[in-house]
C-alpha cells in the first residue's frame, strides 16, 4: 500500500457517499453542489494517483486494476444515480456501464496470461470527457426548455447533453480499441509459447 494506492482506495469509499448524496437530495440546489464537489474531488485523486505514481516509480499490479476500477465505480455511481432521479435516460447508463464493466472483467481474464492491460490513449480521452460531461449532470442546472431562448444555463444544459453523447461515443470506440488490443495480447503470448515449445522440443 503506496501513497497513490491509498488515494486510489480513499476514490472507492467515497463511491457510497456519492451515491447517498445524489439520490437522497436531488432536488435540494445546496446538496447538489456539495455531490458535485464530492465528485469532482474524487476524479482529482484519480489524476493525483496516476501521477504520483509515476515520478515516484510506485506503479503497481494492484494500482493498475483497482485504480480504473474505482474510476468506474465512480463514475457508475454517479450515471445510475442520475438515471434514477430520472435526469439521464437509462439506456445510457446501460451502454456504457456494459462497456466498462466487460473490459474490466476482460483485464482480470488477461491477467492468466501475466500481463495487466494499462488504459490506451482512447480511454483516457474517454474519462476525461465523461467526467466533464458528469459534473455538468451533477450541478443543479434547469431542465432544457426546447422552443424558448436559450439562456447561459440552458446552454450550458444544452453542452452536458452534447458531451455525453461524445462520451458515450469514446466509451464505445475505446472499448472496441481495447478488445483489439487484447486479441493481439493473447495471439502474442500464443506465439511466444509456440518458440518456447518448439525450442525445447529441439
Amino acid at each position: 500500500m503506496n501513497g497513490p494506492n491509498v488515494l486510489t482506495t480513499l476514490r472507492i469509499l467515497m463511491v457510497p457517499l456519492l451515491g447517498w448524496m445524489l439520490i437522497a437530495f436531488p432536488d435540494d440546489p445546496v446538496m447538489r453542489i456539495w455531490t458535485t464537489v464530492v465528485f469532482i474531488v474524487a476524479m482529482l485523486t484519480d489524476l493525483i494517483d496516476g501521477w504520483w505514481a509515476r515520478r515516484a516509480n510506485l506503479i503497481t499490479n494492484f494500482g493498475k486494476i483497482a485504480d480504473p476500477i474505482a474510476d468506474k465505480l465512480m463514475t457508475g455511481m454517479a450515471l445510475v444515480g442520475l438515471s434514477v432521479i430520472g435526469e439521464l435516460w437509462w439506456w445510457v447508463t446501460i451502454v456504457i456501464l456494459v462497456r466498462e464493466w466487460g473490459i474490466t472483467l476482460m483485464r482480470f481474464a488477461l491477467l492468466r496470461f501475466g500481463e495487466v492491460q494499462a488504459a490506451n490513449k482512447g480511454g483516457k480521452i474517454k474519462t476525461v470527457v465523461q467526467t466533464v460531461a458528469l459534473i455538468l449532470f451533477l450541478l443543479p442546472l434547469p431542465l432544457l426548455q426546447w422552443g424558448v431562448p436559450l439562456e447561459p444555463l440552458h446552454l450550458v444544459e444544452l453542452a452536458s447533453w452534447i458531451l455525453m453523447m461524445i462520451a458515450l461515443a469514446l466509451t464505445v470506440v475505446s472499448g472496441i480499441d481495447y478488445v483489439r488490443a487484447a486479441i493481439r495480447m493473447v495471439r502474442e503470448h500464443d506465439a511466444r509459447k509456440l518458440v518456447e515449445k518448439h525450442e525445447s522440443g529441439s
